[in-house]
């Protein structure tokens, strides 16, 4: 049961993604393009995400497990340091330069094209980057 309501959300995801434009990366760039041909329909995307998830998080810390019995574990920390910040930013920039995110650009596989699997495969790069240095630096 667990893996079928995973792919089904995952779905229901890819869905919202496709029907709200965030797979198209002109989309994305016409809305982060204030200075240009601004496209404000994405901004209605997130304050639609943004409530939902606030109804969603508000539901879920009154509870200790999910409507399918796993256990609910929501982020306790609070703080807003460097590497928050710094990881915004650059999550941010390359939002800004690819006109893609993580969500999309696996949606985007599915379509073949070379744009989605180059930043993909950046992705796993960087992610893999800041593993091997997180632990160099921790060493």
């Amino acid at each position: 049961m667990p893996l079928f309501t995973a792919l089904l959300a995952g779905v229901i995801f890819g869905v919202g993604l496709v029907v709200s434009g965030m797979i198209f990366p002109a989309k994305v760039l016409g809305f982060l393009d204030l200075a240009g041909h601004w496209d404000p329909s994405l901004g209605l995307v997130m304050v639609g995400a943004i409530a939902a998830g606030s109804i969603a998080f508000a539901i879920a810390r009154k509870r200790p497990r999910s409507a399918l019995g796993f256990e609910i574990k929501l982020p306790t920390n609070r703080q807003i340091d460097a590497r928050l910040v710094v990881g915004s930013l650059l999550f941010g920039v390359g939002w800004g330069i690819a006109g893609l995110c993580p969500g999309p650009a696996l949606v985007d596989l599915g379509t073949g094209q070379l744009k989605p699997a180059v930043f993909f495969v950046a992705l796993l790069l960087g992610m893999g980057l800041f593993e091997w240095l997180n632990r160099r630096l921790r060493a």
